[in-house]
Parts: C-alpha cells; structure tokens; sequence
C-alpha cells in the first residue's frame, strides 16, 4: 500500500512539472507570437514594448487585449494598399479629357469627337500634332497654322 501511494505522488509530481512546463511554454509562445505579429503591423518600438508587456503580464487576457487593439494591417499590406492607389492615380492623371465636354480623348485626336471642340492642330511642314497654344513647331521649326509667317523666336543662322 505504501509503496503505490509513493508511485502516485511521484505520477503527480511528474504531471505537475509536465503541466507547468506546459503552461510555460505556452506563455512563451503568447509573448513571442505577439512580438512577431506587432513587428509586422507597427515600426513604432513603444508600441511594440507595450504589446509584449501586456501578454507577458496578463497573458491570455493581456492576449485578447492585443488582439482587439493591434493594427489592423500589416506594414506589408499598407504598403501594397498605397502601391495599388498610387497605380490608380497615375492611371487617372494619364486621361487625356476634353476640355469643352471632359469626355475621354486620344492622344491622337484633333478634335473631340463628342463636342468636336478642337484639341490640337497639325504641323503645314511635317504634319506632327502641335498643342493649340504653340506658336511654332518644335519637331520642324516651322510656324504652327494660324501665326504668322515669322515666329517670334529666331531660328539658328546656318552655319558658314
């Protein structure tokens, strides 16, 4: 009899120690976990000290806690967000609309083909798309339809 009351105390020291290893274990993993994760969602090191502080002391509480107040993306996420964003703005800013009636319009088109409000003009010389406001042809040095024959700024004199 005394001798299977000594091997069931020594089961249950066995079985304490296992489940404080465990349980140890366990609070480690709480820490470590949320060191990872807030390395992930934050650069800020305060943020980061105070989220490991609060699952080391509290821990599955102090887990709970994290997990309502952490970030809610990563800095992974955010950046791709902002890649995406910038992405659409570039495409937005890359249109081409017109200015009587702000539909869409090609690079290519003279007019609008919606208002037919006049968007560029042709070169007389090389035929090239000029802007309306351009005085003189920047690909052949010859004045832009509508100006005068003389542009305002001299053409180099040919060379000797």
């Amino acid at each position: 009899m005394f001798l299977g009351l000594t091997n069931l105390s020594r089961f249950l020291t066995y079985l304490t120690a296992f489940f404080g290893a465990f349980l140890a274990a366990l609070w480690l993993s709480i820490i470590f976990w949320t060191l990872r994760d807030i390395r992930t969602r934050s650069e800020d090191r305060l943020v980061q000290i105070l989220a490991v502080l609060t699952t080391a002391i509290l821990t599955l509480p102090g887990l709970v806690i994290y997990l309502i107040l952490r970030p809610p993306e990563t800095l992974e996420e955010i950046y791709f967000r902002s890649l995406e964003e910038e992405a659409l703005l570039s495409q937005i800013e890359e249109r081409l609309l017109c200015p009587g009636c702000g539909s869409q319009v090609e690079a290519g088109w003279t007019v609008c083909a919606h208002c037919h409000t006049r968007l560029r003009k042709a070169c007389r010389e090389c035929n090239q798309l000029l802007e309306l406001p351009w005085q003189i042809c920047p690909y052949c040095s010859a004045p832009a339809p509508g100006t005068s024959a003389n542009p305002e700024y001299p053409t180099a004199a040919p060379a000797e």
